[in-house]
């Protein structure tokens, strides 16, 4: 069944568990969840697109109740190539969203409708070197644009600044109600800055997770987002 993809334009702080402590997964989550953290971003990482690997569906399955049970969310992020064998998989697993590199799969357009039809919000980046006009096209397909802020594959990576534009660019693109997110080296530092260039949904990982304290840092970010918002109000 088709979920609602409402969510995917309000303003969200989207921890990325990838940064999380493995050994204590699901009450990283759980932390985070009770400081109202509401949509979970999940980088899935094959070991071809990029050079690291990360986990798959079975990741999502052992966290999807627990955030769907506090009415959140889960975003997946497909580093991965040729992502099409395994939408099915991931919409069976829990998945809401399921994000794909421009790059990776040579049918884009065909793709994100599948996703779609599979039940979960389609969402579509592409690699910092990569022009953001070539997705002009699959933007209309498209719930979800993710600017890749540092280069696709380790986290910890400092915020590449032209991101900025590229930010923009992506919010010019979008369909009315689609969402632009941001991923990759969003921090205090830099989080008002996406804000303000147009993005609504940031990701942050090493931020977050390597913080002393997950959950005040998840709150810091969310009141620096919405201290931007009131200024550019």
């Amino acid at each position: 069944m088709e979920r609602s993809r409402a969510w995917l334009t309000e303003v969200q702080v989207c921890p990325s568990i990838m940064a999380a402590d493995f050994g204590a997964f699901r009450a990283s989550v759980r932390e985070l969840l009770d400081a109202g953290a509401r949509t979970f971003h999940v980088d899935v990482m094959d070991g071809h697109f990029v050079p690291v690997i990360t986990f798959g569906t079975g990741v999502v399955a052992a966290i999807a109740d627990d955030v769907h049970d506090a009415g959140g969310a889960l975003a997946v992020h497909m580093m991965v190539e040729r992502p099409e064998r395994f939408v099915d998989d991931y919409a069976k697993a829990g998945a809401d969203a399921l994000t794909v590199h421009v790059e990776a799969t040579p049918h884009l357009a065909y793709w994100l409708e599948r996703i779609r039809e599979a039940g979960m919000a389609a969402g579509v980046t592409l690699n910092p070197g990569t022009p953001v006009s070539l997705l002009e096209e699959a933007v209309r397909s498209a719930d979800n644009l993710l600017c890749m802020s540092v280069n696709p594959g380790w986290g910890g990576q400092a915020f590449i600044p032209r991101s900025l534009e590229r930010i923009a660019q992506l919010r010019a693109l979008a369909r009315p109600g689609a969402g632009v997110e941001v991923d990759g080296g969003v921090g205090p530092e830099t989080i008002a800055q996406c804000a303000r260039a147009g993005a609504n949904r940031f990701t942050a990982g090493s931020a977050i997770f390597a913080a002393a304290d997950p959950a005040a840092a998840y709150h810091d970010l969310v009141e620096r987002v919405r201290a931007a918002s009131r200024v550019a109000t």
